[in-house]
Parts: C-alpha cells; sequence; structure tokens
C-alpha cells in the first residue's frame, strides 16, 4: 500500500507527502533527514493520511492537494481520511 500525508510543522505550516510506510516516514521527518521543507520546522505531527493501492496514485493525489489552498488543506484535515478524495 502506498500513502498520501499531510504533516503540521511547529511553525504550523502543512507539508503534503507521499510513502509507503507512514510512521517511518515521520520519524525521518522528525529525525531532520526527510524533505528539506521541513528540516527547519521540526518536529511534525502527522494530521491526515489516504491510503492508495499503487504509488502512482498516492503521487498523484499530493499533486492534487499540494495545488490546494491552505483553507482547503484544513477542510480535509478537519473531514478526516476519506481516502481517494
Amino acid at each position: 500500500m502506498y500513502y498520501t500525508y499531510i504533516v503540521r510543522c511547529s511553525d504550523g505550516s502543512l507539508y503534503t507527502g507521499f510513502t509507503d510506510n507512514p510512521e517511518r516516514r515521520v520519524k525521518v521527518h522528525n529525525d531532520g533527514k526527510g524533505a528539506k521543507y521541513t528540516r527547519s520546522r521540526l518536529p511534525v505531527c502527522l494530521v491526515y493520511l489516504e491510503e492508495y493501492e499503487t504509488e502512482h496514485e498516492a503521487r498523484s493525489r499530493e499533486w492534487h492537494i499540494k495545488r490546494l489552498s491552505r483553507e482547503e488543506k484544513l477542510s480535509l484535515i478537519q473531514g478526516g481520511a476519506n481516502g481517494k478524495g
């Protein structure tokens, strides 16, 4: 399985990514070895997760979420994981 996720950074900003192991990925971010964006905004906290069968689907969803406004992302988070949104 593959996952599209959103983490909230310590400064309140949101970062979207994809992975095949959400727990490990959040740990990598918090160890300072994840995305360049999150390295100066630690710690991060997983706030949203969607599950997909293929890497392509997860990457596509990541691309779409990254184009949402902050308000739209917050609405998505508040609505909870609805899968394949």
